[in-house]
């Protein structure tokens, strides 16, 4: 048999995806995460023991919380310009609140529930916004698109009964892109380096036309705006910026968050200086099952990566017990799995037929 370039590339992607921690399918890569959780909920005696960590967002923010909810409790001063949009609206009423709000393209479109990239696009002309909207019609957020170039996820958390505050992971995004050499297409400089040929399947079908594009020699084309791991964006460990001073600027963010005592911050500034001075822009907010981003830097390694899960299961934990000490239950099985799976029947709507 013989085998092409593409034939060799194809195979070690193959091999990659299934032996390289983060590559792996996100179902595979969390078995052993699953076994930290059940060891917690068996100690807890409580499927959802979480919950009564985030009481301002239903189960925490575990599944289907509103982003627009839970970002109208980060202060204003942190927060990008961003209009909340209904799909009963007309295009006409969206494109009055957004210049309302002084939103102007590009803009990024996100449902108001999803996760891990799910439904977000970047937008730089009404059409394609308009088409985006009536194809998905639920409740979305359109914000700014921010240009500062650093993007961060930044974890914290605070016990509600001495006031301890900490900062448990950092993680620095690189977004997903390629450098020309004046021949190779998009297509070709993807499909030899990994990161970016898990994604041409995606690309294939939502920009064919830049994959047969020709960058010149040395020209570095960005590929994906959206800083998300599942949509090619390295993350990389930024735990060595965690130090009291940045502890004291998101500590005083954080504490007037109130009901949010884990969460995770994905945020754009101009520098990490900026970061120090608590110049940044927070796009989102996510709740008790936003996961430590820093682990899945191609350095970090799997086991540290599962010790550093386990970590944050036992500040869950931790969090949890110290909730009920002060009267705060967790939500019931029963109301639990029914906003479980009105999440998941809501998503299945949504899914391309």
């Amino acid at each position: 048999m013989n085998f092409t370039h593409s034939h060799i590339h194809s195979l070690t992607h193959w091999i990659k995806k299934w032996t390289v921690w983060e590559y792996l399918p996100w179902w595979l890569a969390n078995v052993p995460v699953y076994a930290f959780y059940s060891w917690f909920a068996l100690r807890a005696r409580h499927l959802f023991f979480f919950s009564n960590v985030n009481p301002a967002i239903p189960l925490g923010g575990a599944v289907g919380e509103s982003k627009h909810d839970i970002l109208k409790l980060v202060p204003e001063s942190v927060k990008p310009k961003t209009v909340f949009v209904l799909p009963e609206m007309s295009f006409e009423a969206v494109i009055t609140a957004m210049q309302t709000a002084g939103l102007n393209f590009p803009v990024v479109a996100k449902p108001d529930v999803g996760e891990r990239g799910f439904l977000v696009q970047k937008f730089t002309a009404a059409g394609p916004l308009r088409q985006h909207l009536e194809r998905y019609p639920v409740p979305f957020l359109i914000q700014e698109f921010l240009t500062h170039p650093l993007e961060l996820s930044v974890l914290f958390h605070r016990f509600p009964d001495n006031g301890r505050f900490g900062l448990s992971s950092i993680c620095i995004k690189e977004f997903l892109s390629v450098t020309g050499d004046g021949q190779s297409s998009v297509r070709r400089l993807m499909a030899i380096r990994p990161r970016a040929a898990f994604q041409l399947e995606r690309f294939e079908q939502e920009n064919p036309g830049l994959l047969e594009h020709i960058p010149g020699p040395g020209e570095t084309l960005l590929l994906e705006p959206i800083g998300n791991h599942i949509r090619g964006t390295k993350f990389l460990n930024g735990n060595h910026l965690i130090e009291p001073g940045l502890e004291a600027v998101f500590e005083q963010v954080c504490r007037q968050i109130d009901g949010v005592f884990y969460g995770r911050f994905d945020l754009k500034c101009a520098s990490v200086d900026a970061l120090r001075q608590g110049a940044f822009q927070v796009m989102e907010l996510n709740g008790i099952l936003a996961e430590p981003a820093h682990v899945y830097d191609p350095a970090y390694g799997m086991w540290r990566a599962y010790r550093d899960f386990f970590r944050h299961w036992k500040i869950l934990f931790d969090l949890h017990r110290a909730q009920r000490s002060r009267g705060i239950p967790p939500t019931s099985h029963r109301v639990a799995w029914q906003f479980v799976r009105r999440y998941f029947r809501y998503k299945k709507d949504l899914e391309p037929r």
